[in-house]
């Protein structure tokens, strides 16, 4: 009897250990790439909160704007979340449709500056908004309260522009507040928040908003102390009587 015949060769050979490392290297460095446009774009978006309290700083004895917080999710829990939406490999499709990869939390003063502050964040020429809520004016079931803007912008990289989304949330001190304790409630009982607790956050949430109301009220003798003079680092007055004369000179010299 002659010997059984042996198993078909694999049609498909294994890769190399060199390719599987290629591979994982490209995949790595196209993560890493796609990432790194969001970090680029919260520093963007922090370029320019800056650049406005900057400016309310020297030119105002007042600004709204108290601090700026950021964040960027994992790449972990980027992949996890296209998981769950059935996302397909693309990444200009992932950027489409998760748009809180990249967030920033600006935190105001007063209920007015929230929106003011927004406006002229997202008023800006390179600041393209494509999604505003407003879960001040309609707070959330739970309490919450803050205004959220998905702004997109462009990042430039050394071979091209790509244009980023980033969400960015503007809230008062208040509630900033509220929202920080029960975002580590929600999670200490595991998104399963006793009921009693959920009543009791909701009517933390009114007394911030009542808090807020009775704030508002003091923004109007604020916004009248920003008239009187400049902030403590303007220009010296003796320095505007020499740029007055310099003016008047040069007038005069073009009159001539």
């Amino acid at each position: 009897m002659g010997d059984e015949p042996g198993p078909e060769p694999d049609a498909t050979p294994p890769l190399e250990l060199s390719e599987v490392l290629t591979t994982l290297g490209s995949a790595r460095r196209e993560l890493t790439r796609f990432m790194a446009t969001y970090e680029f774009a919260i520093q963007e978006i922090e370029t320019k909160v800056s650049i406005l309290r900057g400016e309310f700083r020297l030119l105002h004895r007042y600004n709204p704007i108290e601090h700026v917080v950021s964040r960027l999710k994992t790449p972990e829990s980027v992949i996890a979340k296209a998981r769950r939406l059935g996302l397909g490999p693309d990444l200009d499709e992932l950027r489409a449709a998760i748009r809180d990869i990249a967030g920033v939390r600006v935190v105001c003063s007063f209920t007015s500056d929230v929106y003011r502050v927004q406006e002229m964040l997202c008023g800006q020429s390179d600041i393209r908004l494509l999604e505003l809520k407003d879960y001040v004016a309609a707070p959330k079931p739970s309490g919450y309260r803050a205004l959220h803007a998905i702004v997109e912008v462009p990042v430039f990289l050394s071979g091209e522009t790509v244009p980023v989304p980033v969400e960015v949330q503007f809230r008062t001190i208040a509630q900033d507040f509220w929202a920080s304790l029960e975002h580590k409630i929600f999670y200490k009982y595991d998104k399963a928040v006793p009921r009693e607790l959920s009543d009791g956050l909701r009517a933390a949430a009114a007394t911030a908003a009542d808090l807020d109301r009775v704030m508002e009220g003091f923004s109007v003798e604020i916004d009248e102390l920003g008239d009187g003079d400049p902030g403590t680092d303007a220009v010296a007055e003796e320095t505007a009587a020499e740029f007055l004369a310099f003016l008047a000179s040069a007038r005069q010299d073009r009159a001539d």
